[in-house]
């Protein structure tokens, strides 16, 4: 069973930036979709980003704030954030972007924006 482990959230006043990184404990992980969701409190988890056949795509939330990418010689997805706002705050997994085909989720990383 693939591993995920997400790193890089914190504590950030509104208009920071944080750098999310997700390692995952898979050879193949280059034959993957992959993509970072977020669940807040009492919410549903949600995808805010994906790459999908070496594209990007992303959340009309997101959009032009968030920049997903990834490191396949690492096994590493990575979601920079900028311009953060307070309904960011959530937290974020990374996972296959296609939920039904998910692997057994991680922790998670905290991003709070808060001033």
């Amino acid at each position: 069973q693939v591993q995920l482990v997400e790193s890089g959230g914190g504590l950030v006043q509104p208009g920071g930036s944080l750098r999310l990184s997700c390692v995952a404990s898979t050879g193949l992980f280059s034959i993957y979709d992959m993509g970072w969701f977020r669940q807040a409190p009492g919410m549903q988890r949600e995808l805010v980003a994906s790459i999908i056949n070496d594209s990007a795509n992303y959340a009309d939330s997101v959009k032009g704030r968030f920049t997903i990418s990834r490191n396949n010689a690492k096994n590493t997805l990575t979601l920079q954030m900028n311009s953060l706002k307070p309904e960011d705050t959530a937290v974020y997994y990374c996972n296959r972007a296609r939920i039904e085909r998910a692997w057994t989720w991680g922790r998670g990383t905290q991003v709070t924006v808060s001033s």
